[in-house]
């Protein structure tokens, strides 16, 4: 039986799908044509909220740019040690949020690639996708969001708060169309087609944060990407995940190696996946103003993710020490950070590491008191910006005798 299923494994992978020969030498021709893309967003239309300052140069380019302040920016270490999916295990093999960042960033440069884009804005906008996000995952995200809903009605989601680390906490003057593919990433939302808003400026991008804030998941259901390169990012953001996190959940003993999914074009395993999903992408999407699946690509992409979901997002026993551990020293940190910055207790570890330098450089660069922003506002941008390692070791030091203890599985 196992030498059967390592047969049909190989066999299995051997079926990789290919761009049909037709487009193939179209896509050639048009090269050596020197073909231009129309519907690629062009470097000199980029918007920035302050355009006197940041301005493009031959070795510097407007993306190029985006690109490389987000690379230095503090946070961007920090995806290193946060979780993407799996959490209390010590395992350097797991995928942390670090490496889905730049998985994203390849798979969507390369369909970028063929399809004649912007490959320095996708670049951007997958590498800021997640700059946001919280320590442990989705379910992180989900309780602190809960805790700031219950203090003041508006809703935290990473792809909204990945846009305020970049414009609003660290005020870097990025390029609206970089913040637009941030804010509109949401993989989560599969569609079959994606037809950008063109037309979207800098106010309707601010209305559309704030409906985010307000509303919540109905306001990010509706978003839409205003770049074809940021509807191949959203998109990108599922490809790089599906098959990604089934190799995870085998090595965290979620599933078993030889489990059996059910997908047939877009294949199960992740190799076949990105590529056939790469494949029908192009396909579809080659000199179109929009990017689009065909009906069997969708319909296996909606089932992946649902399997997905069913077997591994799912889990019981994960999402137990979730919810039994996690979401309870949540609330500890929550209530005693939001205490400490009510009695302005400058001797606290809020701001010691984040009030005040995050403060410091706002007014020195750019006049902003960041401690006049709301104080639930200020607790949220702390924890969303940890580590595990950091949420857990602080939960240690401000809450020692806590019955909430968090367990790695260890290495040995």
């Amino acid at each position: 039986n196992k030498y059967e299923t390592e047969l049909k494994i190989m066999a299995d992978a051997l079926k990789f799908n290919k761009i049909n020969e037709e487009l193939q030498q179209k896509i050639k021709d048009d090269r050596e044509n020197h073909w231009v893309n129309p519907y690629a967003f062009k470097d000199e239309n980029a918007v920035r909220r302050n355009n006197d300052i940041d301005k493009a140069n031959l070795w510097r380019p407007v993306f190029v740019r985006d690109t490389e302040k987000i690379m230095h920016l503090p946070y961007y270490n920090r995806y290193a040690d946060k979780t993407q999916v799996f959490s209390f295990k010590n395992n350097d093999d797991i995928t942390r949020r670090a490496q889905h960042v730049q998985l994203v960033s390849r798979i969507a440069r390369n369909i970028g690639s063929v399809l004649g884009l912007n490959l320095d804005l996708i670049e951007a906008i997958a590498l800021g996708h997640d700059i946001g996000h919280t320590p442990f995952g989705h379910a992180g995200e989900r309780f602190l969001s809960e805790l700031y809903h219950n203090e003041t009605d508006r809703y935290f989601n990473h792809n909204v708060h990945s846009t305020r680390v970049l414009d609003k906490i660290f005020a870097r003057n990025f390029t609206m169309q970089t913040l637009d593919g941030v804010l509109c990433h949401n993989g989560e939302f599969e569609q079959q087609e994606y037809r950008p808003n063109y037309t979207k400026t800098f106010d309707e991008y601010d209305n559309e944060v704030e409906a985010c804030y307000t509303e919540g998941a109905p306001a990010i259901k509706r978003l839409i990407p205003s770049t074809l390169e940021g509807c191949v990012v959203r998109i990108c953001d599922m490809i790089a995940y599906l098959g990604k996190d089934r190799q995870d959940a085998v090595l965290a003993g979620i599933i078993e190696p030889d489990y059996q999914f059910k997908t047939e074009l877009i294949g199960t395993e992740n190799a076949k996946i990105i590529n056939n999903l790469t494949v029908d992408i192009i396909e579809h999407s080659y000199g179109k103003d929009y990017i689009m699946f065909s009906d069997t690509a969708f319909k296996d992409l909606s089932t992946a993710k649902k399997e997905n979901y069913e077997v591994i997002y799912n889990n019981d026993v994960m999402n137990q020490q979730y919810d039994e551990i996690i979401k309870p020293i949540f609330e500890e940190l929550y209530y005693k950070l939001l205490d400490d910055v009510k009695r302005n207790d400058n001797d606290s570890i809020i701001f010691k590491h984040h009030i005040n330098p995050i403060g410091d450089a706002l007014k020195q660069y750019h006049g902003i008191d960041y401690s006049a922003e709301e104080k639930n506002q200020i607790v949220v941008d702390y924890i969303a910006s940890m580590t595990d390692d950091y949420f857990i070791d602080l939960h240690k030091h401000m809450f020692p005798d806590s019955k909430y203890k968090v367990e790695y599985e260890p290495y040995f």
